[in-house]
């Protein structure tokens, strides 16, 4: 059971990645609904509609958004016609999925040509994951992280691009989470071999990709 705290963030890092203006905007997995309504007072978007699975937080979402879909979206007849959206945004939501690859197709039929996907993805690969199952062989389940006990699918970032690319879609951009940029250790080690630890030390990775 997820806590009300995990629905409850408006995602600020994706805003580098979004067109200028996105008149029409859907979110799988939009929690409480933060993400999309901080999108729309910035002018960014006209019209924003959320698909959630846990029922108190969609609850939560329609006092915010335009329309709100509850249930599973694998289990679902997509809620939109075809080529009726500008904007899909996929935060930490694939890694929960069966089959995010037959998904995020059907997704794709949503966009408009030109259509924009924003997408965060956990990297497996990173060093508080991969330092305990190498050294202690261990693989420990948490209430949420890259080890979320309720995600599915684990991605790299080759992997991830795959994943985006597998819908018919073009990579634009990807970036990644690493909070240890600052540190002076982090910077020297990486400098020390060329850059080849990087992928260890990224947290997610936020992929923009064009529908064409």
């Amino acid at each position: 059971m997820k806590t009300e705290d995990y629905f409850s963030h408006a995602r600020r890092e994706i805003l580098p990645l979004l067109p200028h203006h996105a008149p029409r905007a859907l979110e799988v997995g939009c929690g409480a609904g933060h993400t999309l309504s901080l999108l729309k007072q910035q002018g960014l978007c006209d019209w924003v509609c959320g698909i959630e699975i846990s029922q108190t937080a969609a609850t939560q979402a329609s006092e915010r958004l335009d329309q709100v879909v509850q249930g599973n979206i694998e289990a679902m007849e997509l809620p939109l016609e075809p080529g009726s959206i500008d904007l899909l945004l996929c935060l930490d939501v694939l890694e929960h999925l069966v089959d995010p690859w037959e998904t995020l197709r059907r997704l794709a039929t949503l966009l408009r040509p030109n259509g924009v996907l924003v997408a965060s993805i956990p990297n497996v690969r990173y060093y508080r994951v991969l330092l305990p199952l190498m050294l202690g062989g261990r693989w420990d389940y948490q209430d949420s992280g890259i080890l979320d006990r309720t995600h599915l699918r684990f991605f790299t970032r080759a992997t991830a691009i795959e994943l985006v690319e597998s819908a018919g879609f073009s990579i634009e951009r990807v970036s990644a989470t690493n909070a240890h940029t600052r540190n002076w250790k982090y910077r020297l080690l990486d400098a020390l071999t060329l850059s080849r630890v990087q992928p260890y030390f990224e947290f997610q990775y936020l992929i923009r990709a064009d529908r064409h």
